[in-house]
Formats: C-alpha cells, structure tokens, sequence
C-alpha cells in the first residue's frame, strides 16, 4: 500500500478511460476522492461511477458529460441526477448488491472507498459505512482509500488491511451529518399506531427520516428491544443509552446493535467509535435471509410512496420522478412475513402535496417495489389496515378505512368497480 498526497493526486495515473468505479455510500463516502473525479473527470471519460444513496452533493448532472453515473435508486442528493436524467437505475435488492459485485454482474475494475484510521491491531474499519464495501474490494482491481481520522472505528468484523489495498491518500474531514427530521402531528400519530405491533423484547429494522425516528422515540417505555437494521439514526443511539435497546432477546449477534450504516450527526459517530455494542456488518448479513430468518419476533417499518387497495406498495417511482429505491423494503418484508410472531409494517402519510392527492390509491401509477402476496400491515395516521390472510375485497374495505377522509368516497367507487370485474 502507497500513500499518496491528495494535492497532487492525478487519478488518470491510475484510472484507464471506460473502467467502472465504484464508491462507498451514505456518511461513508470517500469524500476527497470523489471530488477529485469529478474535477478530472474529463481525464477519465467515459468511466462509469456506482453510487449509492449520497447526503452530499458531490456529483451533479454538469459530471454527467464526462461519467456515466448509476445506482440502485436515486436517494438523498442522488435524485438530482435522476431528475436531470443522468442516472442509471438498476432495480435490485440491497442483498443483491454484493453478490452482483461479486460475480461481475456490477463490474468493478476501482472502488473507492473511505476507511477509519487503523484500530489497535493495525486494520481499518469501514467507518460509518459497511453493507457492499468489503465485497467491492474483492472484486476490483484497483483499491483507493481514503483514510479519514474523523471517521469511526467501528466493531463486526468488516476490516481492510494493508495488502488489501493498492493506494491511499488521508484526510481530516467530519462526515456528512444526517440530524433527525422534525416530527409534524402526522409522524406522531403513525407512531403510536405502529407502537401498538411492538411488544418488548421484539428486534427491529427501520430506516431514517422524521416518521421512523418519532416510531422510535414512541418506544421511550418499552424493554429490551433490539435493532437488526440496515442503517441506523441517532434514534437508536437514544434508546441504546436510556436501556430500551439491550439486544439481550436476539439469539444472535446477543447484545450487539448490528447494522450496515451509521446515518445521523457526529453524536452517533463518536458514540460508534470503537464501542463494542454496535456492529458494523456486511449486506450479507444484515439483510441475508439466513440471519433474518433467526428472528422469531421480528418488527420491519418501511415507507412508501404509494399503496393500492390491494397492498401493493410503491416506494420507488411517482410519476416520471424516480424518487426511492427498491433498496433493502422486500428483504426485509419477506423476512418478517416469516417471522413467527414478526410483522412487516409499512408506514406512510395518507396524503401528499398538503392533503391535496392520496396515497392510498385505487391502481399504483408506477411499478410495484412490493407485492400485495407480501404486505402485512399498513399504517398512516387514520389507522393501520391489516392485510394478511385477507381477501382483496376486504383488503380495499381495509384500506380505504386508513385513507383521509376527504378521499374515502371517491376509493369506495373505484373500489366497486375494480372489484365488479373481478379484480
């Protein structure tokens, strides 16, 4: 391994014109390394770039003229690039991801990749982020890291170590800082409805954003819950340090907080380093079937764009506008489908564009991110619609229950006439 001076780095040193790139996502992103392709970019044309969701705007559609960007959905700043049509989407699974990577589904001929200085036995941590990273640097030819000293020493055995990877530059920068949304009287309201489906000692997965962190600190009073998620917020650190989250009920990973990311402000960062209660672990892990299927009561809340009567769920796409990504929603839907005393909660908002359009909706207007053979519950703030075992018509009965009020009548019509035909 080579250190490099980052002042001085000429990235057409070692990247050939055409050869895909690879980066770590979320709050570990290889920050410096990334704007350093993208100033060079035209010295590298031709490259394709995969990112992964991005907090910060480092690449804009004004790249696009010399990389061909592409992900997995087009989350946080990445929906610029979706807007401007200068994105790639690829619809998979999170767990796809690395098997992908692995069998040069999604090539990868350089990754670059963020890294924490080394731990006390002398290899790096992914830092705040691990899901696809370590499968990345198998499969590619080329490894640049960025060692960041601002970044977390993180547990779970997602490490680098210096063979491992061929240059490196170090840097000193904090990480992309992702604070909890503010909580309106809608989140609130789907909180205490999704309380209601956790009992003590459940083990859960959630993403972030305002409606997941105010389901989290609804949670305030409950015992011994523990988190098997793909990220986790700032959130989950609060109920780590009141006692809420003790992981002691899980039959693996016992006492361990495990996730693929850290998605919050430096508070989790710090409270991340080299804290033994918190796992860093790879996609095949957090969101494999085989872990996933240990949990006897596993609790999954994800969102959605859209849900129809019958329980389909969109949480990619409205319109022409690609918002979302299938992301890890259906891995983990399925496994808390199977999950004995689990249950798979989809949380969302009945309306949008301040109340003035539903979402709860009589035919999705774009593509299904969920089947309705895989949806168990569906929450907004009116109420949460039960759907498993249930037949399409009392579904519909279900759901229009849970919609705004201001739309129940137009969705029994739709309803009648969907059904009348056999829907």
């Amino acid at each position: 391994m080579r250190i490099l001076n980052p002042a001085d780095l000429d990235l057409s040193n070692y990247i050939g014109p055409g050869e895909a790139i690879v980066c770590t996502q979320a709050c570990g992103e290889p920050l410096t390394l990334m704007e350093t392709l993208a100033a060079q970019r035209h010295s590298v044309a031709g490259c394709s770039v995969f990112v992964g969701a991005s907090f910060v705007p480092t690449f804009g559609p004004e790249h696009a003229d010399a990389l061909h960007f592409v992900s997995f959905g087009a989350l946080g700043s990445n929906r610029r690039l979706a807007k401007a049509g200068a994105l790639g989407i690829i619809p998979c699974h999170v767990a796809a991801i690395a098997p992908y990577l692995l069998d040069g589904v999604l090539p990868c001929d350089v990754l670059l990749i963020q890294l924490s200085p080394p731990g006390p036995d002398g290899r790096y941590s992914l830092g705040a982020t691990s899901d696809y990273g370590r499968a990345a640097a198998q499969q590619a030819d080329l490894v640049i890291a960025e060692i960041n000293d601002q970044a977390p020493i993180t547990t779970g055995g997602e490490y680098l170590e210096d063979n491992e990877f061929d240059f490196a530059i170090r840097t000193s920068r904090p990480l992309p800082q992702v604070p909890s949304g503010q909580s309106t009287a809608i989140d609130v309201a789907i909180a205490r409805h999704t309380a209601e489906y956790i009992g003590d000692g459940a083990v859960l997965q959630m993403g972030i954003g305002a409606t997941p962190d105010a389901i989290l600190r609804e949670l305030s009073t409950h015992k011994n819950l523990g988190i098997h998620s793909g990220m986790i917020s700032d959130a989950v650190m609060h109920l780590m340090q009141s006692g809420v989250v003790t992981n002691s009920t899980k039959p693996i990973d016992t006492g361990i907080t495990v996730t693929g990311a850290l998605i919050g402000t430096q508070a989790l960062y710090s409270f991340a380093h080299q804290n033994p209660q918190i796992a860093l672990r790879d996609s095949f892990h957090t969101h494999g079937e085989i872990p996933l299927d240990r949990f006897k009561n596993l609790i999954t809340i994800n969102s959605a764009i859209e849900v129809d009567l019958t329980g389909q769920v969109n949480a990619e796409q409205i319109g022409d506008d690609y918002l979302g990504a299938v992301g890890g929603q259906s891995d983990f839907v399925r496994a808390a489908h199977r999950s004995l005393r689990g249950h798979a909660i989809i949380a969302l908002p009945a309306t949008a564009k301040a109340g003035a359009a539903t979402r709860i909706v009589a035919r999705m207007t774009t593509g299904v991110t969920t089947p309705r053979t895989e949806t168990d519950i569906i929450i907004t703030e009116c109420g949460a619609a039960e759907l498993r075992g249930q037949t399409l018509k009392e579904r519909a009965k279900r759901m229009i229950n849970i919609a705004a009020p201001q739309f129940r009548e137009q969705l029994e019509r739709e309803a009648y006439s969907l059904l009348t035909r056999g829907y």
